[in-house]
């Protein structure tokens, strides 16, 4: 049986990690940046071409209270995260309530707005997924809908990965993402084998602290930071903590987040027949 293989593309695109104070007024904690020109939206770009990483793009909205200025997907899909507060999603005449750990999935050429309920921020994670699939990935699941699914993180199905590791869908090709999973995981403490993945992935740490072992260097993960991991990139996620780590993060091509790989090539999963 032939296995994947590290591949010397690894090392051309580098992993890199994003502590949760970085990319100017990152607000990881608290306090709230005024936005500009009107809007209520300030958008803080985490990672993505600027950090050499063209696969996937990382940003964390912060919206004040009120309606936004329209915001575009363009050619991109985009998936959408709640970290903190509550408000309205508005896009092709539909309003739908957004709460923390709720996500939605935008299809690209969709036009929308955020509104915020509360005078406290409302803050998302987004993910821009660029040049996405034109069919959905294995031609069997569904066509992206004309409008974003919005589903609640709470209401989704556990499933076990690697090291006791646990995971939650959020959006994939069965609920119209075409070209990408967007997913939490669980990860408790201690550290896993090293091993990659076959796919391109970006992670936001929602919860925790621990360290990202990559590249021969050991980089400190607390709450905020963000991490990229081209694929086939040989690493090791540990949770130094006491608690449970919890990481919402977005991959593609679409897949199983339990897919993972030892350097050999050997898989690290049990595979499906």
């Amino acid at each position: 049986m032939n296995h994947p293989q590290v591949s010397g593309l690894a090392a051309q695109v580098r992993a890199r990690v994003v502590s949760g104070d970085a990319a100017g007024a990152h607000p990881r904690d608290g306090g709230t940046a005024q936005p500009r020109d009107g809007d209520t939206v300030i958008a803080y770009p985490l990672l993505g071409p600027h950090t050499g990483f063209p696969a996937l793009e990382q940003t964390v909205l912060e919206c004040a209270s009120g309606r936004s200025h329209p915001r575009d997907t363009g050619a991109c899909e985009q998936v959408l995260f709640v970290l903190r507060g509550e408000g309205v999603l508005h896009v092709a005449g539909r309003a739908h309530s957004l709460e923390p750990e709720s996500g939605a999935y935008l299809a690209s050429g969709e036009r929308y707005e955020l509104e915020n309920l509360r005078s406290s921020p409302l803050r998302l994670v987004a993910v821009t997924v660029p040049e996405p699939d034109q069919d959905p990935a294995g031609g069997s699941a569904p066509a992206a809908p004309a409008h974003p699914v919005v589903r609640r993180l709470a209401d989704q199905e556990r499933a076990t990965a690697t090291a006791q590791r646990e995971f939650r869908i959020v959006a994939d090709p069965a609920s119209g993402l075409r070209s990408a999973t967007h997913f939490v995981g669980d990860i408790p403490p201690g550290r896993a084998p090293d091993h990659f993945h076959t796919y391109d992935e970006v992670i936001y740490v929602l919860d925790g602290e621990g360290v990202m072992h990559v590249h021969g260097a050991d980089h400190p993960l607390s709450r905020g930071s963000s991490i990229q991991l081209p694929a086939r990139t040989v690493h090791c996620l540990e949770n130094t903590g006491d608690g449970v780590m919890r990481v919402v993060a977005v991959f593609r091509p679409a897949g199983s987040p339990a897919a993972a790989y030892y350097p050999d090539g050997s898989p690290a999963y049990m595979e499906q027949s």
